[in-house]
């Protein structure tokens, strides 16, 4: 049963982090941010962050500690937000992004001290880094888990095809994946681009135990990073890019953008705070 308490202070994480994205991309001013790709995936960050690793500022050299790749890595509003809440970096290292001199640009940038575990740029590299690592905690036999989140338009990649098809082989129990499926990226529609409706069916029969969510549903996030399996996870969570501003969602053109003044203070408006 899932604790009430627990869904509520998992929202206010959220919404929390919604807001701090909104506000970094505006402070960005003329360099402009991944509004879209980072707003889709805010609840799953503040679920990972908030309730399911093993992961904190008193741990972040401990080998036993959960490992998570952004392997979308213009979703770092997202994830520098996740960081914030979790009390890992500072305020004042949230609010140097993009700024000269940052240790958070609009990439990741390895810096375990700050809980970033690895450096992301190219598109298709996170799963094949994830793999490693889940190997390499296999050998030493640690329980911990490696979470990795990928783009569905990333997922084009094949390199995240040679990686989909390794994990079952090497029995890779304590790694899931999460697959950020909102349906647009840069170029256009994903199933425009190059339709993959059926991936669920094709990660099955690669061995893969695959299990379906909304992306913004916290009590649903919750529940379905409980389940246990003897395969590697795959979590397709279903969102909406630039979820959370009306004038955002589903729309190409806020996948990388410069937020106004004025557009800024209508996307706060329709913010919690």
């Amino acid at each position: 049963m899932v604790d009430v308490k627990v869904i509520d202070e998992l929202r206010n994480r959220a919404n929390n982090m919604r807001i701090n994205a909104l506000k970094l991309a505006h402070a960005s001013g003329k360099n402009a941010a991944h509004l879209g790709p980072g707003l889709s995936i805010i609840e799953i960050l503040a679920v990972l962050y908030g309730d399911v690793m093993n992961i904190s500022k008193d741990n972040l050299m401990d080998d036993a500690r959960d490992r998570f790749i952004l392997s979308k890595e213009h979703g770092v509003l997202a994830y520098y937000s996740a960081l914030y809440e979790k009390n890992i970096i500072t305020k004042e290292d949230l609010e140097s992004f993009m700024k000269t001199g940052s240790d958070f640009l609009g990439h990741p940038v390895l810096n375990r001290k700050k809980g970033i575990e690895f450096t992301s740029g190219s598109l298709g590299m996170g799963l094949s880094l994830g793999i490693g690592v889940a190997l390499g905690l296999k050998k030493k036999q640690l329980s911990n888990r490696v979470y990795v989140l990928l783009g569905d338009g990333e997922a084009n990649e094949g390199s995240v095809w040679e990686s989909f098809l390794s994990a079952p082989h090497f029995s890779l129990e304590n790694l899931t994946i999460i697959i950020d499926r909102n349906g647009v990226q840069l170029g256009g529609n994903t199933v425009d681009i190059l339709k993959m409706e059926n991936i669920e069916e094709i990660l099955e029969k690669m061995g893969w135990d695959v299990l379906i969510v909304d992306g913004h549903d916290i009590e649903k996030l919750v529940e379905i990073f409980k389940v246990k399996s003897t395969k590697p996870i795959a979590i397709i969570a279903n969102t909406v890019k630039g979820k959370g501003v009306s004038f955002m969602e589903h729309s190409i053109e806020w996948h990388h953008a410069v937020l106004t003044d004025k557009l800024f203070n209508e996307a706060m408006e329709e913010q919690v705070e």
